[in-house]
Formats: structure tokens, C-alpha cells, sequence
């Protein structure tokens, strides 16, 4: 289901595929490893009394040493503990890498509920961070009050045909959630269409209310979007399919892993890595 072909006010998103090579992070799978105790004899005393008349040379115990059991027993070596999450600055104005504070109580808070509902997705908040970052740059560094509520909201272009490579839709929900009752455009933070919000919305506060505007909301709603058709987001391909219906561009997919990897590791995206999505 096509959408998500504009960006806000601060990051304009522009259709075009893109053909990259090269660009898609690998995984690293960790084994842990079983080790076995050396095979050892182990020398004790067997005790058995002898019976062999009333001599005094022979009234006694007499003890004879023989090898016991061996004892081969699997010793299991401790799983390396996963590594430390990295510690992101909280604004973007610090650092490339800086996530404000709300934003990734959003993002976790959407990891955390589509593990319960949904854990064959393996979804992760760097992705939805990642998201984040292109569509919105987080909500223009964190603007947003404590329960994530926008402090001014995000609207992308209106959908007229009047700017370059971006489709001409016309209003499908009276102007309700993008306030144009003749054409639509993406709204929020991680910038849904209205059509595509009516399908995926969801309240992620539980405030009772799902709206575009809210991060709460919207990064769950992002979640459950990248989910949808029983994608996984622990391989690849499926991860890139999932992006893909986000915006059907591969410099976009680029775009978005670099920086969902960059969360993960601490490692800031070199530029030249990172296409120009038209």
C-alpha cells in the first residue's frame, strides 16, 4: 500500500528509486560455546573388612585402592553478556547521533509493545528511531511535552501536483488530521498520509486517542506499519521490504538502516554513505 511520498517542513522526501549496492548492515551471530572437563582419575579407598580367623597379624581392615567413577560432565561457559547499549547525546544540535529524551521513550516504549503484541516482527527502536530521524528529524530535536504531545504540529506539502515528483492525492478525510479538505498531506512526526493513519493509527500513550501528532502514537503506529504482512525485521530482506512500502526509494532504505545501525552502535553515518533521497 503506497504512501509516505512527502516529508515535513523540515526533512522534503522526494519518489525516485535508487538502485545502492553495498549499503545493507550484516548482522553478527554470537555462539556460545560448551566446553568439557577433562576426563581425570580420581584415587580413593575402598574399605572391606577380611575374615581371616583370630590372627593378630589379620584382625584389621585391610585397604585397597581402586580407580573411581570418571566424572565427564559438560561444563556450559556464560554467554557473553550483549553489549552495552551506547549512550546518544540528546540533541541533535550536539551531535548527529543525538535523540531527544522523548523520543526515545517513544521509540522504546513502541519496541517494547510490539514485542508483547507481535514478537515474530523482532522490531527495534533504532529502526523506528531511524525513521525518525529521516522523516522528521525527531520531531524537529525533541519538540514535543512530556507525554509527546507536538508543541507545534508537522505537516508536510500539500499534495496538489504543484511541487516536483510527488503525486497528486486528493483529500480523503475532509481535512480532519492535514487541514486541507481538497487535497492530503503527511502529517505528524513520522509522516502519514491520512489515508494510511485511518488503516494503521493507534493509540501508543494510552491516553485513548491515536493521533498523528503525538510521538507515542505515532512511533507505534510506525511499528505496526513496518510489521504488517508478517515481515521480520531481523532479516534484511524483509527489513527493506518493510521500508520500502514506507517510501519506494532504495536511497531512502539507505538512509534509514545508517542511521538505525548508527543508534545501535554508537557509530555516527559517514556522509558520503549516505544518498541524497530525490
Amino acid at each position: 500500500m503506497g504512501r509516505h511520498s512527502k516529508k515535513s517542513s523540515s526533512t522534503i522526501r522526494r519518489n525516485s528509486l535508487i538502485a545502492l549496492t553495498g549499503l545493507v548492515p550484516a548482522g553478527l551471530v554470537t555462539e556460545a560455546l560448551v566446553t568439557q572437563a577433562p576426563a581425570a582419575q580420581i584415587a580413593g579407598d575402598v574399605v572391606s573388612p577380611v575374615a581371616l580367623g583370630h590372627s593378630a597379624a589379620f584382625d584389621r581392615v585391610t585397604p585397597a585402592t581402586t580407580a573411581a567413577k570418571v566424572v565427564n560432565e559438560p561444563v556450559a561457559t556464560p554467554a557473553p553478556p550483549p553489549p552495552a547499549e551506547p549512550s546518544l547525546p540528546t540533541s541533535v544540535k550536539a551531535s548527529p547521533l543525538g535523540v531527544p529524551n522523548i523520543n526515545v521513550a517513544a521509540y522504546k516504549a513502541a519496541e517494547a509493545t510490539l514485542a508483547a503484541q507481535n514478537p515474530a516482527c523482532g522490531m527495534s527502536w533504532t529502526l523506528i528511531a531511524g525513521i525518525g530521524r529521516v522523516e522528521s528529524t525527531h520531531a524537529n530535536d525533541g519538540k514535543a511535552d512530556e507525554h509527546g504531545n507536538l508543541l507545534s504540529p508537522i505537516y508536510g506539502p500539500i499534495l496538489d501536483g504543484s511541487l516536483y515528483g510527488n503525486n497528486v492525492i486528493h483529500d480523503t478525510d475532509n481535512g480532519a488530521l492535514d487541514g486541507n479538505a481538497t487535497y492530503d498531506r503527511a502529517v505528524g512526526p513520522m509522516q502519514f498520509l491520512p489515508e494510511t493513519w485511518k488503516k494503521y493509527g493507534v493509540d501508543g500513550n494510552g491516553d485513548g486517542v491515536a493521533d498523528p501528532q503525538n510521538l507515542f502514537d505515532a512511533a507505534l503506529t510506525t511499528g505496526r506499519y513496518l510489521c504488517d504482512g508478517g515481515l521480520n525485521m531481523r532479516d534484511i530482506a524483509q527489513q527493506t521490504k518493510a521500508i520500502l512500502r514506507y517510501n519506494n526509494s532504495m536511497a531512502y532504505v539507505a538512509n534509514v538502516m545508517a542511521w538505525s545501525v548508527g543508534y545501535a552502535t554508537g557509530i555516527v553515518p559517514a556522509a558520503a554513505a549516505l544518498p541524497q533521497i530525490h
